[in-house]
């Protein structure tokens, strides 16, 4: 049975977590990497399709090619993390599901059916970008997710001959404090939500 968190816990997932703008001169290890992966890997999706296809950008070769797709200001954010990782989608995740689902024939609901399978890899992508950043919180380091690039450059230059397009980025490591602004406003339950 699943028990509540404990607050410093739910503190450093959620309350006090913060999108950071810029890092600390701190290296992301790959032990670090491997941990978030072998988080986010649990976290559901459909079928357990687990589209998402990830570019760990760590060398200043790959982030300044990262950073000049990107708007001025995300690719400064970019030069300043020790990492930015690339949340991309795979359109055929499908021909890995009679590995990942192997309970029915799933790989059937989507061959043929474009739209499908485009709908199901960019939510359950999302989805999965979201659980990479619940943990990397978790394992202690900060991100900076961002939209705000060219999706076109980024797939012709990281996912060129594959059938893998991005989604989105997040810079990763740990976050500079001076970066942030004061949280904005996280309305109240009765504000966007209601009971049926």
């Amino acid at each position: 049975m699943t028990q509540p968190l404990a607050d410093a816990a739910l503190d450093q997932l959620f309350r006090t977590a913060r999108t950071y703008n810029a890092f600390l001169d701190k290296p992301v290890t790959r032990d670090q990497m491997d941990a978030i992966w072998d988080l986010m890997k649990y976290g559901p999706t459909s079928a357990n399709c687990l589209p998402a296809r990830l570019v760990w950008v760590e060398s200043a070769e790959a982030k300044a090619k990262l950073a000049a797709m990107c708007m001025p200001a995300n690719g400064e954010k970019i030069m300043s993390a020790p990492v930015t990782v690339i949340i991309g989608m795979d359109m055929e995740f499908y021909e890995n599901l009679p590995e990942l689902f192997p309970h029915t024939d799933a790989r059937s609901w989507f061959v043929g059916n474009e739209e499908m399978a485009k709908t199901t890899a960019f939510r359950n992508s999302t989805l999965q970008a979201a659980y990479f950043i619940m943990a990397a919180r978790a394992v202690g380091l900060d991100t900076g997710p961002m939209s705000g690039f060219s999706n076109d450059a980024v797939d012709a230059a990281f996912f060129a001959g594959t059938t893998v397009k991005s989604n989105l980025i997040s810079t990763l490591g740990y976050g500079d404090p001076a970066s942030i602004f004061e949280r904005s406003p996280r309305p109240g339950f009765d504000r966007f939500n209601s009971i049926v």
